[in-house]
């Protein structure tokens, strides 16, 4: 039996769904992960990075490209996806898409793939680091 039912799923439904899977952590969590060795990893699109600024150490890997970038068992991964236990937090603007991308990456075997409550928006308010 499959774990989504068949047939139309909306996508408030299939949020709800996704979230409840994930341990979603806050900005200062996804601080100390990073400061733990675990990996942060930036989706959104070069014009909002540009406009709002960067994350000091986060991955920048565009949306489209995630899966491929972090597979550690992939052609085409990043040298920053070391294996299937690394705690990865993905970081969208506001924390919506990242949740799906973090729903996929755990389909590919990462468990401690999760994603950031509120995205960047909500680690710039927490006042942690940015640069521009």
């Amino acid at each position: 039996m499959s774990e989504y039912p068949i047939g139309p799923l909306g996508i408030d439904e299939l949020l709800e769904r996704v979230r409840a899977d994930l341990h979603r952590v806050t900005p200062r969590e996804a601080y100390d992960t990073a400061d733990a060795g675990g990996l942060l990893v930036d989706i959104r699109y070069a014009a909002l990075r540009e406009r709002d600024g960067r994350i000091p150490g986060a991955l920048v890997v565009e949306r489209n490209e995630l899966e491929w970038r972090l597979d550690p068992q992939g052609s085409h991964r990043a040298p920053e996806a070391t294996g299937h236990d690394l705690r990865v937090v993905v970081i969208c603007n506001e924390g919506y898409a990242s949740s799906l991308a973090a729903a996929s990456l755990r389909q590919l075997g990462l468990n401690n793939a999760t994603d950031l409550v509120g995205g960047f928006q909500a680690w710039r308010a927490a006042g942690l680091p940015v640069t521009t």
